[in-house]
């Protein structure tokens, strides 16, 4: 069963439904019982058509449904018919359906909580962490999100902002985190930048474009992490790299910054460094007061701290550090990164454990733990 092919049918699939008129909640129960329904028959049955398939199967799912409920007798007439057989055209509709589910019955913060849940396939848990809230109150959000679309006529798109904002975090998770779907949010985001003029568009696409031409160097060939300091910079990729730059120079030309461009300007002085040691600090700090400003986010503020202490020193940053909540994500790491380059290797080597206990994914714990490893191993010799 390739369950990579299902979850990239799944937006797609998501969108027949709810042009044919599925309110959202129904279509997305319609779509996870297809889904069940393929993982059973596919091994032995595998379709000519999966995108068919699976729009067939889910919309008689959605009506079945419909059916049973009594109350929704009139929408069951107007929509009750048999997809027309035969192969399914190949449209791709994910962008458009993270515009409906960006719908204005909802606030942004919920809306790209359902986005990132119903379309990019990501889990509460994940959403959670990327909201820094508990998984049970990110539960609750998506909960209401459901209820309030329930029903709902999807004819009114959603604004590029909130948009913008799931496509990034969609890529955040699938660069980092345990889902791959970087790739997909690159090529989404491409074709939102073909279709809309707009700054913060052209500053989302660079950024992705800088973090990912990286990706070959951010793991070893045992899956463990590669921090940048220690990555092989031949192995970046410089196509992409160029082109994330010529698209943000662009893009800042028109001078209506963005936090997608001072992020990815960040991005871009961390590419132009021939090595680690020749990465320009002091501009990467005055890029962060930008973001900061433009944000007012304490995960801007950390990695600010981070970046003060290697502009004027690890006791500089630690100081930038000490004005920050501790139970931040990463805030130990940071901390233990910083304690260590100031020499208090018995500090540092407690942090790394307390951050690795902490970390949000499998590679980045493992790392963590290496270290603390590396600096206890020191202090006993």
């Amino acid at each position: 069963m390739d369950e990579a092919l299902l979850r990239s049918l799944t937006p797609s699939v998501l969108a027949v439904l709810v042009r044919r008129g599925a309110d959202f909640a129904a279509a997305e129960d319609a779509v996870q019982d297809a889904l069940v329904e393929a993982v059973r028959v596919w091994p032995t049955d595998p379709p000519r058509d999966a995108k068919g398939w699976l729009v067939t199967v889910a919309w008689r799912k959605f009506l079945d449904a419909t059916r049973s409920d009594r109350a929704r007798r009139r929408r069951e007439e107007r929509i009750d018919e048999e997809p027309v057989p035969g192969p399914t055209p190949a449209v791709d509709d994910t962008l458009q359906l993270y515009f409906l589910c960006a719908h204005p019955s909802l606030s942004p913060s919920s809306a790209v909580a359902l986005t990132l849940r119903a379309v990019g396939g990501l889990t509460t848990r994940q959403i959670a962490l990327a909201y820094l809230v508990p998984e049970a109150t990110m539960a609750q959000r998506i909960s209401r999100a459901k209820r309030t679309v329930s029903g709902v006529r999807f004819d009114q798109p959603g604004d590029v902002a909130t948009v913008l904002r799931v496509l990034y975090l969609v890529f955040n998770e699938g660069y980092s985190g345990d889902v791959d779907l970087a790739a997909e949010a690159v090529r989404l985001t491409r074709q939102l930048a073909a279709a809309i003029d707009h700054p913060e568009v052209a500053g989302l696409l660079a950024l992705m474009l800088l973090h990912h031409a990286r990706r070959a160097s951010r793991t070893a060939p045992d899956g463990s992490l590669v921090p940048l300091t220690e990555q092989d910079r031949t192995r970046w990729d410089t196509a992409a790299i160029a082109e994330g730059v010529q698209i943000l120079q662009n893009a800042l030309a028109r001078d209506r910054l963005g936090e997608f461009q001072a992020q990815a300007a960040i991005a871009a002085l961390h590419a132009d460094a021939p090595t680690a040691e020749e990465t320009d600090w002091v501009q990467i700090v005055e890029w962060y007061d930008e973001l900061a400003r433009l944000t007012d986010s304490p995960v801007v503020r950390l990695n600010r701290a981070v970046a003060v202490g290697e502009a004027d020193g690890p006791r500089a940053g630690l100081a930038t550090l000490a004005a920050l909540d501790d139970s931040l994500p990463r805030h130990a790491a940071a901390a233990a990164y910083l304690h260590e380059r100031a020499g208090d290797l018995t500090t540092a080597a407690r942090l790394y454990a307390e951050a690795a206990h902490k970390a949000p994914n499998l590679a980045e714990r493992d790392y963590l733990t290496r270290q603390a490893a590396r600096l206890n191993s020191l202090l006993r010799h």
